[in-house]
């Protein structure tokens, strides 16, 4: 019989454990950086539900297949990972990271073990010689390297030797950067994101993320967003839609352009079938344009707690059994779920003890409250679960398509990229915004044709100007109107007001040749269709904000119920009066309120 071999290894850091854990916790960069080979997985779903993953790589003279265990991990505390092999030199493989605090500096202490079991005499021989002692120098080196990053000392986490890069491929890159700067969308930012498509990491590149580059670079959203989508004009990235995976948050499925996209997919890891929604799990990411950098396929990680970072726990239980785990939780929204298929619990966390998640045969609930310091996971049903505490904050670097498509760049810049004639897709949370000018025929008639029309052409444009500067587009215009999206409430509102302050300072300057101009702002579901060849919005949300524009006066920003209620406005109402109101509105049963403020 072949015994389970180990060696561990520990290792003090500059740094505390929040600034660690990332990094090493991160485990397709570090197989990659580590020169590991990409492997194949396969998903088998059994008959209760419940999926088997199955992986296979070529290894020198050796064809090695093994059956991946789901990885237990606590976010910040621990993970463990192991493989249970059908070829190769081994028959199980394992590792396994603690992370603690020294309780004197505030320092990351890390301790890693990694186990081993020989298969055959190969394996014996490998583990007798250099196995143990080369996988220690190369973890210690990228553990040093590690630190070194999160002190600020490194520009890349690990030493990573990029692709070499031709002459002809860097003259081409630096024609693409010209090209993106002389546009309004390159931010002085084009260099920096060529530099990262050849430079990086491939697991950085499989799926770009603007919000992810944004955070990084400490530069304003909207700045990288429209540099990645002027990009793709340029031939440096392409773009692609990504119908995400509502319980693993992983793309099962994806096309080029919104006309192909799929009305649903399957997730063979999760076994479910699910919907699509432009603001819940329609992402809008990039990746190299083939002609710049290739990406092979494979995987140097399928699991990881940085693969899916919204998992602050998972730990695999035995039928019945209970285990209490040192853990802490910020305060917020949590979903307790299992991997396996099957019911989920959403709570709120105050920040205190945390519940217990407790899986019966049918159900998933929240427990009593575990002890303090630790999370407590039991398993009441008659077979194996994986139990899971995800947070419901979403992936905070993901590009919503309902994000995307409200700014200005993408309606000029993918004007063409629209769903396919009578497709819809839903969007659980648009802002919406309608203008239009007061007494505009009286306008016409007062200062002639042509200088009337000069001047609403100009009020176009610096109205079309002050929403792509809020993060908005213009939807459309109509005569006089203008429709306006904002994935963001607090966006429309502060756009509207830019706009009537706007107006209110040019009228002191214009006399008589002031324009005034009415607006509504409502916010609420709606479904994203297209019209006349250019993406829009349909519904009773968008009903209400353009009745609301009805209730202007000129001069004032109609608000709904809706806005006002809504947190994320209240900042950008600080000192403005809201008065109330209420009118009986066109296509609505019943008088609705409303709220009306002047700037």
């Amino acid at each position: 019989m072949s015994y389970l071999q180990s060696r561990s290894w520990t290792w003090s850091f500059r740094n505390p454990p929040a600034a660690i854990w990332p990094l090493l916790a991160d485990t397709a960069r570090f197989n990659e950086a580590a020169n590991l080979p990409r492997h194949k997985i396969t998903e088998i779903p059994g008959p209760d539900g419940a999926v088997a993953y199955f992986g296979e790589v070529r290894m020198g003279p050796f064809d090695i297949k093994w059956q991946e265990r789901p990885v237990n991990w606590i976010s910040g505390q621990f993970f463990e990972h192991v493989r249970d092999f059908s070829s190769g030199p081994l028959s199980q493989l394992g590792a396994h990271l603690d992370l603690s605090c020294d309780p004197g500096t505030g320092k990351a202490i890390a301790t890693y073990t990694l186990s081993a079991r020989p298969r055959n005499w190969v394996g014996r021989l490998l583990l007798a010689t250099k196995f143990f002692s080369s996988s220690g120098e190369t973890f210690g080196r990228m553990v040093a390297e590690a630190d070194r990053y999160a002190a600020g000392e490194a520009p890349t986490v690990f030493t990573y030797a990029a692709p070499a890069v031709s002459a002809e491929l860097r003259a081409k890159v630096d024609r693409m950067v010209a090209e993106i700067e002389a546009t309004p969308n390159g931010h002085a930012l084009a260099r920096r994101l060529a530099d990262h498509v050849v430079q990086a990491q491939e697991v950085d590149l499989w799926h770009i993320r603007p919000l992810g580059l944004a955070r990084s670079w400490q530069v304003p959203e909207r700045h990288a967003i429209e540099l990645c989508l002027q990009a793709v004009k340029a031939g440096l990235l392409e773009l692609r839609w990504d119908i995400l995976c509502p319980r693993c948050r992983v793309a099962k499925a994806w096309s080029g352009g919104l006309d192909r996209l799929p009305t649903g997919a399957h997730c063979s890891s999760c076994n479910i079938d699910y919907d699509r929604d432009f603001s819940k799990n329609v992402e809008a990411s990039f990746r190299p344009a083939p002609a710049i950098r290739v990406l092979e396929s494979g995987e140097y990680c399928m699991w990881g707690p940085m693969s899916v970072p919204h998992v602050r726990a998972q730990i695999h239980l035995a039928p019945g059994e209970r285990r209490d785990l040192t853990g802490h939780l910020a305060p917020g929204p949590y979903r307790l779920r299992t991997l396996e298929p099957g019911p989920e619990c959403d709570i709120h966390h105050d920040g205190t003890a945390f519940p217990s998640l407790v899986i019966g045969r049918e159900s998933v609930t929240a427990g009593p409250v575990a002890p303090a310091g630790s999370l407590r996971f039991e398993n009441h049903s008659d077979r194996p679960r994986v139990a899971i505490i995800e947070s419901r904050q979403w992936v905070a670097d993901c590009l919503t398509a309902d994000r995307v498509t409200a700014l200005q760049a993408f309606r000029d810049l993918f004007s063409e990229d629209v769903l396919r004639p009578g497709d819809e897709v839903s969007v659980g949370r648009i802002t919406l915004l309608f203008s239009d000018l007061k007494a505009s025929t009286a306008l016409y008639q007062q200062i002639g044709d042509a200088a009337a029309y000069h001047l609403v052409r100009d009020h176009f444009a610096f109205m079309a100007d002050i929403i792509r500067n809020h993060d908005g587009a213009v939807v459309k215009t109509i005569g006089d109107a203008v429709m306006a999206a904002f994935a963001r409430p607090q966006d429309g509102l502060r756009a509207a007001l830019a706009i009537q302050r706007d107006l209110a300072a040019r009228s002191s300057s214009e006399g008589n040749r002031a324009i005034i101009v009415k607006l509504g702002l409502h916010q609420g579901p709606s479904i994203a269709v297209t019209l006349n060849d250019r993406l829009d919005y349909f519904g009773s949300t968008v009903n209400m904000a353009a009745r609301l524009q009805g209730q202007s006066v000129g001069g004032d920003i109609v608000l709904s119920q809706e806005m006002i209620d809504d947190p994320t406005v209240t900042p950008a109402l600080a000192g403005l009066q809201a008065q109330p109101d209420r009118a009986a509105l066109k296509g609505f049963a019943e008088p609705l309120p409303f709220y009306r403020i002047t700037p």
